[in-house]
């Protein structure tokens, strides 16, 4: 009897010492830290659709031990509910808290461009920033249906993008992309904008085409309401705009090769025939050159009034432009600029 009280005894503290032993594992498991990085932050990004395989593959290099958050992940049924995005494990993490970071708290991320010439171009500076891939994203900016429905065409897409910087989750796919700059257009596009283009005479496209050539024309954002206002100057009394900056792109156009650098405009490019080349044809393009900055765009709808039709570069200060009212003027201002390029042996 004794011994029976004994193997009883013996049994139930064994069993004591199993079930704490479990219990000290499941709760190591759960609650102790579990990084191997010594900085504050490291980031993951989780594909859209990812599997536990891939999320496993990504943690891997940032934990002690990749199989309890495994089964942390299991018991809180997170293998079943992936979700993609940026997430931050901050240095201490216990598998508890970094399964509930994955869970629900995907980061944003700044998503930037500048004045892209091409869709192509903007597609490969977006797949960069987030998710989706170029190819996918150049798809959907080029899809006809939604140009057309959306009042834009083949010459016309670029007016929707506005150079700046954006928040999106990482995971933001293609339709998505389009979708916030479609909303953003429209947003910048208040009844005040509506109304200035108006008295204008132009339409919204009409004015961002305007503000690609000014956009091109000056670095100098303080510079830009005169510029601007020496083509409008123009456009109404019907003088070319004879903007050098439309046949060098009318040349990236033709060629396909945005990447082309010219610097100097010759006799022989200003008698290319394309509607682009305002050389040859009266009035605004039929699209942006580029994508112009908020800056310029202002700068058009609210332009300097003044009596000037001409401008030329400044070599003696670089960046800015020397004005004239009459083409006499124009002509000693040109001078120095072609002077300039010659000793500097821009030939294109």
């Amino acid at each position: 009897m004794k011994n029976l009280k004994k193997v009883l005894w013996a049994t139930s503290i064994l069993g004591l010492f199993i079930c704490g032993f479990f219990a000290y594992t499941i709760y190591n498991a759960i609650f102790s830290p579990n990084t191997a990085f010594e900085n504050d932050k490291a980031y993951v990004f989780i594909p859209s659709n990812a599997s536990i395989g891939e999320v496993v593959e990504q943690l891997g290099p940032l934990l002690k031990d990749i199989s309890t958050f495994q089964s942390v992940a299991e018991r809180k049924a997170y293998v079943n509910n992936i979700k993609g995005g940026k997430y931050a494990i901050n240095k201490g993490m216990n598998n508890n808290d970094i399964v509930n970071t994955l869970r629900s708290r995907n980061l944003p991320v700044k998503v930037s461009f500048n004045n892209q010439e091409s869709l192509p171009a903007l597609a490969g500076r977006i797949s960069k920033q987030i998710e989706a891939d170029s190819l996918n994203l150049l798809n959907v900016l080029n899809d006809k249906n939604f140009l057309s429905s959306n009042g834009f065409d083949d010459d016309t897409k670029l007016s929707m993008y506005l150079p700046n910087t954006y928040e999106f989750f990482w995971n933001t796919n293609a339709e998505k992309f389009r979708e916030r700059m479609k909303k953003e257009y429209d947003r910048f596009w208040n009844k005040q904008r509506i109304a200035k283009a108006d008295a204008l005479n132009l339409s919204q496209t009409e004015v961002i085409s305007l503000a690609a050539i000014v956009q091109k024309e000056t670095v100098k954002v303080d510079e830009r309401p005169r510029v601007a206002g020496v083509y409008l100057n123009r456009i109404r009394q019907g003088i070319l705009l004879q903007a050098d900056p439309t046949v060098i792109y009318a040349i990236k156009r033709e060629t396909g090769n945005y990447d082309t650098i010219i610097k100097r405009v010759l006799y022989k490019d200003l008698e290319m025939d394309s509607p682009y080349n305002t050389y040859k044809y009266s009035g605004i393009p039929p699209g942006p050159i580029t994508m112009p900055d908020i800056s310029s765009i202002n700068a058009v709808l609210n332009a300097e009034k003044h009596d000037y039709l001409f401008f030329v570069a400044n070599v003696s200060n670089f960046g800015y432009h020397m004005f004239a009212k009459t083409l006499a003027q124009h002509n000693r201002n040109k001078a120095q600029y072609i002077r300039w390029l010659n000793q500097q042996n821009i030939n294109r």
